[in-house]
Protein backbone atom coordinates (compact mmCIF):
# COMPACT_ATOMS: atom_id res chain seq x y z
CA UNK A 1 0.00 0.00 0.00
CA UNK A 2 1.18 3.49 -0.79
CA UNK A 3 -0.57 5.09 2.19
CA UNK A 4 1.19 4.87 5.55
CA UNK A 5 0.30 5.60 9.16
CA UNK A 6 0.75 9.31 9.92
CA UNK A 7 0.09 10.51 6.34
CA UNK A 8 -2.41 13.30 5.74
CA UNK A 9 -5.02 12.14 3.23
CA UNK A 10 -7.95 13.69 1.37
CA UNK A 11 -11.12 11.63 0.88
CA UNK A 12 -12.16 11.35 -2.78
CA UNK A 13 -15.64 9.78 -2.53
CA UNK A 14 -18.43 8.83 -0.16
CA UNK A 15 -20.23 10.77 2.59
CA UNK A 16 -16.98 12.38 3.77
CA UNK A 17 -15.84 13.53 0.31
CA UNK A 18 -13.41 16.47 0.51
CA UNK A 19 -12.44 15.97 4.16
CA UNK A 20 -8.79 15.67 5.15
CA UNK A 21 -7.35 13.83 8.11
CA UNK A 22 -4.43 11.88 9.49
CA UNK A 23 -4.19 8.12 8.96
CA UNK A 24 -4.47 6.36 12.33
CA UNK A 25 -4.34 2.71 11.23
CA UNK A 26 -3.41 0.86 8.04
CA UNK A 27 -4.75 -2.64 7.27
CA UNK A 28 -2.83 -3.85 4.18
CA UNK A 29 -4.49 -7.29 4.00
CA UNK A 30 -7.97 -5.74 3.68
CA UNK A 31 -6.68 -2.67 1.75
CA UNK A 32 -8.33 -0.38 4.31
CA UNK A 33 -7.33 2.63 6.39
CA UNK A 34 -8.75 4.44 9.44
CA UNK A 35 -8.66 8.25 9.15
CA UNK A 36 -9.14 10.66 12.05
CA UNK A 37 -12.55 12.39 11.86
CA UNK A 38 -13.72 10.42 8.80
CA UNK A 39 -16.42 7.71 8.63
CA UNK A 40 -17.43 8.33 12.26
CA UNK A 41 -20.04 5.91 13.63
CA UNK A 42 -21.86 5.68 16.96
CA UNK A 43 -21.02 2.65 19.10
CA UNK A 44 -23.10 1.50 22.06
CA UNK A 45 -20.95 0.42 25.01
CA UNK A 46 -22.32 -1.83 27.73
CA UNK A 47 -20.89 -1.52 31.26
CA UNK A 48 -18.63 -4.54 31.88
CA UNK A 49 -17.40 -3.98 35.44
CA UNK A 50 -19.10 -2.84 38.63
CA UNK A 51 -19.33 0.95 38.66
CA UNK A 52 -18.34 1.34 35.00
CA UNK A 53 -20.61 3.47 32.85
CA UNK A 54 -22.10 2.42 29.56
CA UNK A 55 -23.07 4.86 26.82
CA UNK A 56 -22.76 5.85 23.21
CA UNK A 57 -19.33 6.81 21.86
CA UNK A 58 -18.13 7.97 18.43
CA UNK A 59 -15.65 5.67 16.65
CA UNK A 60 -13.79 6.10 13.35
CA UNK A 61 -14.38 3.10 11.08
CA UNK A 62 -12.23 1.81 8.23
CA UNK A 63 -12.59 2.96 4.62
CA UNK A 64 -11.07 1.52 1.47
CA UNK A 65 -7.65 2.96 0.68
CA UNK A 66 -8.66 3.70 -2.94
CA UNK A 67 -11.05 6.37 -1.64
CA UNK A 68 -8.16 8.47 -0.29
CA UNK A 69 -5.19 10.31 -1.80
CA UNK A 70 -2.12 11.49 0.09
CA UNK A 71 -1.80 15.27 0.48
CA UNK A 72 1.68 16.43 -0.54
CA UNK A 73 3.31 18.57 2.18
CA UNK A 74 5.15 20.69 -0.41
CA UNK A 75 2.44 21.55 -2.95
CA UNK A 76 -0.55 20.96 -0.62
CA UNK A 77 -2.56 19.02 -3.22
CA UNK A 78 -4.04 15.53 -3.09
CA UNK A 79 -1.81 13.43 -5.30
CA UNK A 80 -0.94 9.93 -6.34
CA UNK A 81 2.27 8.40 -5.03
CA UNK A 82 5.17 7.20 -7.16
CA UNK A 83 8.42 5.48 -6.25
CA UNK A 84 12.03 6.32 -7.08
CA UNK A 85 15.04 4.21 -6.16
CA UNK A 86 18.07 5.98 -4.72
CA UNK A 87 21.06 4.09 -3.29
CA UNK A 88 19.05 0.87 -3.35
CA UNK A 89 16.15 2.37 -1.39
CA UNK A 90 12.58 2.91 -2.55
CA UNK A 91 11.50 6.49 -1.85
CA UNK A 92 7.91 7.73 -2.12
CA UNK A 93 7.50 10.72 -4.45
CA UNK A 94 4.64 13.14 -5.20
CA UNK A 95 3.51 12.65 -8.82
CA UNK A 96 2.60 16.37 -9.22
CA UNK A 97 5.71 18.15 -7.91
CA UNK A 98 8.25 15.28 -7.51
CA UNK A 99 8.79 16.13 -3.82
CA UNK A 100 10.09 13.32 -1.63
CA UNK A 101 7.68 12.12 1.05
CA UNK A 102 8.80 10.82 4.43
Amino acid sequence: MKIRKGDTVKILSGNDKGKTGEVLTVMPKENKIVVKGVNVRKKHIKPRKQGEEGGIISVECAIHSAKANVVCPKCGKATKIGYVTEKGEKIRVCKKCNAKLK
